[in-house]
């Protein structure tokens, strides 16, 4: 055994074939994620667009289970119902809202459902009146579609009256 010479040069080039394929493969890979990113942002922005909520300059993006969401809106309820639809989808970690509102009236309350909990349960919490259920109905539609429908972990506004 020994140390043995050659020229570094010469010969064949199958390190650098190796890294320009790994390169490719790379930015492929990067390049379908960002393009799956995109996909993503596009469905979230359909889904709100259709949802009959008046947001003006509706515009998502999405990165890395981060939705970043702006607009125009004179409604406070739209802009929070945005945000509810956006974050109770599943793979989105955290909702960046960036709609700005001309004419803010006083905020809702969010609350996050637990195990047991209806939305009768948490009107009478919220409101001292269980029968009040119907204005947090509403004020998470289109999201909920029916006032039995509601699961632990999902957050809810809840409306100020």
């Amino acid at each position: 055994m020994g140390l043995f010479s050659f020229l570094k040069n010469a010969g064949s080039s199958i390190l650098k074939d190796k890294a320009a394929a790994n390169d490719e493969a790379n930015a492929a890979a990067e390049a379908n994620e960002a393009a799956g990113e995109a996909r993503t942002a596009s469905i979230l922005k359909n889904m709100v667009a259709s949802s009959g909520l008046a947001i003006d300059n509706l515009d998502i993006e999405f990165d890395d289970g981060k939705a970043v969401i702006y607009g125009i809106t004179s409604s406070v309820d739209d802009k929070e119902k945005a945000v509810l639809m956006v974050g109770n989808v599943d793979g989105i970690g955290s909702v960046d809202d960036r709609i700005s509102v001309t004419t803010p009236p006083p905020t809702s309350q969010f609350y996050e459902v637990k195990s047991g909990d209806s939305l009768s349960k948490i009107a009478k919490e919220f409101y001292g009146d269980p029968m009040k259920y119907t204005e947090i109905f509403e004020a998470n539609k289109p999201m909920l579609k029916d006032p039995n429908m509601i699961y632990p972990g999902q957050t809810l506004r809840i409306p100020n009256l």
